[in-house]
């Protein structure tokens, strides 16, 4: 049971977790658009967000212990460094716009993560910012970077469903957002901060009423998809819901992160 504990908590410490839900997203995508046979971008956004992920994470944790670096965070370096190895592969595979935006979506990771302005904080502690960064580079990577590397036209079948994974990432991030409530820096605005929980999942709920109702604008005639998705804003309600204070790490780390990769198994089972 112990043993068990360690692998999922470095399934989880690694990001490989959340990488599987990045990558269910990306597979998402290229089967609403028809993308067929190209894992490239698949893996790429898979790996892709295992090193960006645990360089948010770790990045100034490594640099304030400097030489005493516990096994775990080297077995997560480790792991990071082959994957940003695999990284470099999947990124030559690509299409070459999709390396240009690839590269706006990094710049933006490293904002989020580095001060680049003397006496400046990160992007990640300015007040408010955070959830639109992050949000936006999610649907940067799991719908624009599919779409643009299968070459297919930007219709408005593509701003629709690059609004709806915004909404979706958003409303998963409000509830990372209320469990962390008592841990956050006051400074950070996030939205729980700003509005108070209660109001927080009554805007959670509003906004997944309308990732779902955005499929009847759909040009796009996609019964299975239309009716996955609203399992899937049905789950997310759910997990919202039931967030507080003091909920464990799981609940977020593990099960909430889990939507993405449930909504793919549901896509392939449809």
């Amino acid at each position: 049971m112990k043993i068990f504990r360690k692998a999922l908590d470095f399934y989880i410490d690694g990001s490989i977790h959340l990488a599987l839900s990045c990558f269910a997203l990306v597979q998402i995508t290229q089967h609403y658009f028809n993308i067929s046979k190209d894992f490239h971008i698949a893996y790429f956004a898979f790996f892709g967000a295992i090193v960006g992920y645990n360089f948010v994470k770790y990045e100034a944790l490594v640099r304030a212990k400097k030489g005493q670096v516990k096994n775990k965070l080297k077995a997560i370096a480790i792991l990071s460094f082959f994957s940003l190895i695999a990284v470099g592969f999947y990124f030559f595979q690509l299409q070459k716009i999709t390396q240009i935006i690839s590269i706006v979506f990094l710049i933006l990771t490293l904002l989020y993560t580095l001060p680049f302005f003397p006496n400046k904080k990160n992007a990640r502690n300015w007040a408010g910012v955070k959830i639109y960064i992050v949000a936006l580079c999610w649907v940067g990577v799991t719908v624009v970077l599919p779409v643009l590397n299968a070459e297919i036209s930007l219709t408005s079948d593509f701003y629709l469903k690059c609004i709806q994974r915004f909404i979706l990432i958003f409303v998963l991030i409000l509830i990372f957002e209320i469990i962390d409530l008592a841990k956050d820096d006051p400074h950070l605005q996030t939205v729980p901060q700003q509005i108070g929980v209660k109001q927080t999942k009554k805007l959670g709920f509003l906004l997944l009423a309308l990732f779902f109702g955005l499929n009847f604008f759909s040009f796009i005639d996609d019964a299975n998809f239309e009716y996955s998705s609203f399992i899937i804003a049905i789950v997310t309600a759910f997990f919202l819901a039931f967030a507080k204070e003091n909920r464990s790490k799981y609940y977020t780390s593990f099960w909430v992160e889990s939507v993405p990769i449930l909504w793919w198994l549901m896509v392939l089972v449809l």
